[in-house]
């Protein structure tokens, strides 16, 4: 296969994927010993992915023991421009040599990249914003979101979706919706859950386009029925795009049915594009596609350039009501995180990283789709830019998940040097998130193994 002429090509390891040793390798195992020794029973993605990482480069990675890997899954939508970018880490080298912690007051990255993010902000925020930076994670996003919801519209309830993910902390688990997470935990808000517009698997059991309707009519309901049970909500908080639910894209009237709901209803519409953002889509927010502007965006992960760590949200104007010290942390927008993070945005704008990201999902998209034309085991795939996911069944009449087999999919791909996390509500889902800057070429190897692997595994199902 000829090299292209894109700028991406030498931003990773040059033969990747290349399995020297069957992976987990020795020094990996020694590793993973050590930490099952020591570290937290709650660290789990070693448990389905068996493994250290010594390196990584743009979107190729090396573990302990000289293995190099395709990256699907770019930390979680973490690292969009790819794992060490010469550019982003040449600026996080010269801003550490002058200042790394500066609380929140005001230093020229942090007010940089406010300025960079009300200037890319979706529909109406542009240029008509604020940012608030949180504490590192997503989830204290989502809490600083719905603290900020409540100040404003003083009704303390919410509406939150079946599928939604938004994080660990106590107010964004009762926003989340995975029993798992929630068993035995309080909830601090009170929650309305609504179905969301998951038409593979239609909560009100509709097809497509009623089902879309179905749920905006679900909630359009609740809402004016007085016998709903609905009291005293403030805000909505929904993501553009379902990440840990297995890239469930609803249709653009679901968002947009949802956008009028709040508006009729004086409602602070809240979108978690914490996953779906940056660039993911092939558009900056995901939000984009549907053409709708939210009252709060919740930031987080590729925010921070290059893998660190910072949170924020950004939000219209009208709702800067909040009085200083009302929400407090020390790691708020930290001055490492804000430089690389502003270098990221602007590396994506110089380089075109959102187009390249929007050509070729769709060409993967479209080669994944002919995939479940042919195969008995995959049920649906779907996606926007280079975030996709394909949903394993073991029938498709009945769409019963295929988990097992799904486990079996990613641990396959894994020992032939592509690396990919599931999701789903079944955990029946593989998820193609891969940093923005990956080529072609090597988008081109990681779907060939994909595909070998998926026949293989249907054939013995």
């Amino acid at each position: 296969m000829s090299k292209s002429n894109n700028s991406f090509d030498d931003l990773h390891f040059p033969d990747a994927p290349s399995i020297k040793v069957t992976p987990p390798g020795p020094k990996a195992k020694d590793l993973l010993a050590r930490q099952a020794r020591l570290d937290s029973r709650a660290v789990i993605y070693p448990l389905s992915l068996p493994t250290a990482w010594e390196s990584a480069k743009g979107a190729t990675l090396r573990d302990v023991d000289g293995n190099l890997y395709v990256d699907l899954y770019a930390g979680i939508s973490v690292v969009n421009v790819g794992h060490q970018n010469p550019l982003v880490l040449d600026i996080l080298m010269k801003q550490a040599s002058k200042l790394v912690h500066a609380l929140d007051f005001p230093t020229e990255p942090r007010i940089k990249l406010i300025e960079k993010l009300v200037e890319i902000a979706p529909g109406k925020m542009k240029n008509n914003s604020k940012v608030f930076f949180g504490s590192p994670s997503g989830g204290d996003a989502v809490e600083a979101s719905l603290k900020l919801a409540r100040v404003f519209s003083k009704k303390p309830g919410v509406v939150a979706f079946e599928g939604g993910y938004h994080g660990q902390c106590i107010g964004a688990l009762s926003v989340t919706s995975k029993r798992s997470y929630r068993t035995g935990m309080p909830c601090s808000i009170p929650v309305v859950r609504a179905p969301y517009a998951y038409c593979y698997r239609c909560p009100l059991g509709k097809e497509y386009p009623d089902c879309a309707a179905g749920c905006v009519e679900f909630i359009d309901r609740i809402f004016r029925d007085p016998e709903s049970g609905l009291v005293d909500v403030g805000a909505m908080i929904v993501e553009p795009i379902q990440g840990e639910s297995g890239i469930v894209i609803p249709p653009d009237e679901f968002l947009q049915g949802l956008r009028r709901i709040c508006d009729e209803n004086s409602v602070v519409l809240i979108l978690d594009e914490i996953q779906a953002g940056f660039g993911r889509t092939g558009k900056m927010w995901a939000c984009e596609h549907s053409g709708i502007t939210p009252d709060i965006i919740t930031m987080a992960k590729a925010l921070g350039g290059i893998g660190l760590p910072n949170s924020g949200i950004m939000y219209r104007k009208e709702l800067d009501v909040w009085e200083p010290a009302t929400y407090v942390g020390t790691f708020r927008g930290n001055v490492l995180a804000c430089a690389c993070g502003l270098a990221g945005i602007e590396y994506m704008e110089s380089k075109k990283v959102l187009e390249h990201a929007a050509t070729l999902g769709k060409g993967v998209l479209s080669r994944l789709k002919d995939m479940e034309k042919d195969s008995k085991i995959v049920g649906e795939v779907r996606g926007r830019g280079l975030m996709l996911g394909v949903e394993f069944v073991e029938d498709k009449k009945t769409k019963k998940p295929l988990t097992e087999g799904a486990t079996k999919i990613q641990r396959k791909c894994f020992e032939r040097g592509i690396v990919g996390m599931k999701a789903g509500h079944f955990a029946n889902v593989f998820r193609f998130l891969p940093p923005l800057v990956i080529t072609k070429e090597l988008m081109d190897k990681a779907v060939t193994i994909f595909e070998e692997v998926v026949k293989e595994v249907g054939r013995s199902t």
